[in-house]
């Protein structure tokens, strides 16, 4: 069973960069024809992909936020990182991280981060 959690700051003030890490315990992230994505829900809204690492360490974005968008790995600690730069208030939502693999899905319970001054 692959469990995710997510773990980063709830306030970010805007124009900085939002960091948030996802810890993945059951499976390592290197492990072949897993997906490892971050997706967010703004509030009153749908989910949204941001993007994804795949279990060889490539990288692929949603069109519309790339040029903001950052997701990387660390393979010691099994985790893996968004990094979401010069944020406004409409980057406000929960973000979740998610494992994919075939048919299999796994989500991590999200985080609320707001973009506040």
């Amino acid at each position: 069973q692959v469990q995710l959690q997510e773990s980063g700051p709830g306030l970010v003030k805007p124009s900085q960069t939002l960091s948030l890490t996802c810890t993945v315990s059951g499976e390592s992230i290197t492990t072949n024809y897993l997906y490892w994505s971050w997706i967010r829900q703004p509030p009153g809204q749908g989910l949204e992909w941001l993007g994804y690492i795949e279990s060889s360490g490539g990288t692929y974005y949603n069109p519309s936020l790339k040029s903001r968008t950052s997701i990387s790995r660390d393979t010691s600690k099994n985790q893996f990182t968004l990094q979401l730069g010069s944020v406004t208030p409409e980057d406000t939502a929960v973000y979740y991280c998610r494992a994919t693999k075939f048919s299999q899905v796994y989500w991590g319970q999200g985080t609320q981060v707001t973009v506040s001054s």
